[in-house]
């Protein structure tokens, strides 16, 4: 297995999230938009994985050639974000974001369930490919909030230029690897589809994702209202994907003990619970210290449960349109229908009732998980999950 290169991919992927999700916010305030407009255009970063996933990945199964999808989708991102150093009209960033994005979106899917064919049956070690890509967003977040602090969110825009082009190159000497094989138990996807755990499952991702988009979207411009500086509020980001990156060392041994329906249950326990301090105590650093703690487990653990849970149900023939679809629907439309919802709230409910109502909403997708997503492999041992 190709564990450097493909570690590297996440490392870049996410080191770009850890300039996206905490800045860009400000910088989109610091040239004059409104929390509602602000609102939108995160909408559309998140809007086009509706689309891309699923479109690629058809494209990637019929090709039969993933790597070479992942490659073209890089370079067309990276071209297509230089758009924003023409113009900073809304409708002109739209475009840029709408366009950068729909390729962007269309890489980590199909890597996802690359690692996951390299890792064959140790696909509980996931977690230690997948925190290189923790240890970037921490590095970039890091060093960013100084920068933003001294010289303004714009400084952003060539650090984002640099990490697409580094994703396209580092695509390039990732060998391909060909998806398992279709086996004589496996069922049509439309059929996986009707199955009453898998809808269910799906759902309570789309919830996940969108009770976590007040955080994406406002949680730096929450912070910045009660004077953090960026410096602070980029350490907030980065502390709790340290955390994050402690669950991933140790989320083999984890998966050996627990169920992992069990695991993404108490996820969205702790979810409700995250957000239901950042709403009561903004003001008190160590309580917001503690919020971005649970990160290990709101992040960390629901991921590393939701991934396993994919490659559970969408396994052989259809594990790349599984990643794609659990990408699609979760970050996707959850994560869009949550930005627009949170722009919305913001400026006419106030951010104490976007946090609460976002609670609710992982408090819902507890439920559902427990009501209809029934244990299917316990320790490392997974039990098949399609007829």
């Amino acid at each position: 297995m190709p564990y450097w290169r493909l570690s590297g991919f996440y490392f870049l992927y996410f080191a770009t999230i850890g300039v996206l999700i905490p800045y860009w916010g400000l910088y989109l305030r610091e040239i004059g938009f409104s929390a509602t407009e602000i609102g939108q255009l995160m909408a559309l970063l998140l809007a086009t994985k509706i689309v891309a996933p699923n479109l690629w990945g058809w494209i990637a199964d019929y090709s039969g050639r993933y790597m070479r999808v992942v490659r073209i989708a890089a370079f067309l991102s990276a071209i297509i974000y230089l758009g924003v150093y023409l113009g900073q009209g809304f409708w002109w960033l739209a475009a840029v974001m709408t366009g950068f994005s729909f390729f962007w979106n269309a890489s980590l899917p199909q890597m996802e369930a690359t690692t996951l064919n390299y890792l064959g049956p140790d696909g509980h070690r996931y977690g230690r490919v997948r925190l290189w890509g923790s240890i970037g967003f921490i590095i970039l977040v890091l060093l960013l909030g100084p920068v933003v602090d001294s010289h303004g969110p714009a400084a952003i825009l060539p650090v984002l230029a640099v990490l697409l082009l580094l994703i396209w190159l580092i695509t390039l000497v990732i060998p391909e690897r060909r998806g398992l094989p279709r086996g004589p138990g496996a069922a049509s996807l439309a059929g996986l589809l009707r199955r009453r755990e898998v809808l269910a499952f799906l759902i309570s991702c789309l919830l996940m994702q969108a009770s976590h988009a007040p955080l994406y979207t406002f949680f730096s411009i929450y912070l910045d209202g009660y004077h953090y500086s960026k410096t602070v509020i980029g350490a907030l980001w980065a502390f709790g994907v340290v955390c994050e990156i402690g669950v991933f060392l140790v989320m083999h041994r984890i998966h050996l003990r627990i169920r992992v329906v069990t695991l993404l249950a108490t996820s969205f326990v702790f979810t409700a619970i995250r957000w239901a301090l950042i709403a009561f105590y903004p003001e008190q650093l160590p309580v917001m210290i503690f919020s971005q703690g649970l990160h290990a487990i709101t992040f960390g653990v629901y991921h590393a449960a939701a991934i396993q849970l994919i490659h559970q149900f969408f396994h052989g023939p259809h594990q790349h349109r599984g990643q794609a679809l659990y990408s699609s629907l979760s970050f996707g439309v959850g994560g869009s229908l949550g930005s627009l919802y949170a722009g919305y709230a913001w400026t006419s409910v106030g951010p104490l009732w976007t946090f609460l109502t976002a609670a609710a909403t992982a408090v819902i997708a507890f439920v559902l998980v427990v009501a209809f997503v029934r244990p299917v492999a316990t320790g490392s041992t997974w039990a098949p999950a399609v007829e």
